[in-house]
């Protein structure tokens, strides 16, 4: 990384990348937010084919949900200087045989570290989904298992279950999520959001 990168000229960067374009049948179109102020970072999965067309990060149901579970309004979570959205994949994989493809692995070697280089220090990190966490937190235990142990992660991490409609029987299954863990994750989001000192 070059000493004098910012996250404009980064984000350009990326904007313009098209190191997978033989690889996406929808072509590239890398969907990502942030700032050298943001203080709420969000690792997601990959954009969805709705996000694709529209180039705004989870515009889908999806979305709402999550902003939901952080209590987030929309201006807020569009909000650059408070939010930035890192998804694993920074354009639409394309379609599988049983849903949207995986992550394109190329994104977070390329670009993560870069962008995290940028991003305000005293930050807190969201890990949405299977293929956020397998990358920055213990890929040995279980989804459930990571996101349960809310109480007792690392200062400045979260562990959440993807927001799809997959997720629906899950949160049923685990009923302590909406009841114990997201009272607890709106507060440390509004923590970060006001750079107030992010709790264990």
């Amino acid at each position: 990384m070059a000493a004098t990168e910012t996250a404009t000229s980064l984000l350009e960067e990326i904007r313009g990348c098209k190191v997978c374009a033989s690889a996406l049948s929808a072509g590239p179109r890398p969907v990502v937010q942030f700032s050298d102020a943001s203080r709420l970072v969000i690792v997601g999965q990959a954009p969805s084919s709705r996000v694709h067309q529209t180039g705004v990060p989870w515009n889908d149901a999806s979305g709402e949900r999550l902003r939901q579970w952080t209590g987030l309004t929309a201006q807020e979570f569009y909000d650059p200087d408070k939010v930035a959205l890192m998804p694993m994949g920074f354009c639409y994989p394309g379609r599988g045989k049983s849903g949207d493809l995986p992550p394109r692995p190329e994104c977070a070697r390329l670009w993560h570290e870069r962008v995290l280089a940028v991003l305000a220090k005293r930050r807190l990190t969201l890990l949405v989904g299977f293929h956020a966490q397998v990358r920055y937190a213990d890929r040995r235990r279980t989804l459930t298992d990571r996101v349960k142990d809310f109480r007792s992660r690392e200062p400045g991490f979260f562990s959440l279950p993807h927001p799809s409609w997959r997720g629906t029987l899950w949160m049923k299954r685990n009923s302590w999520f909406a009841s114990e863990l997201l009272p607890t994750l709106r507060a440390a989001v509004r923590d970060a959001l006001e750079d107030r000192p992010l709790q264990p």
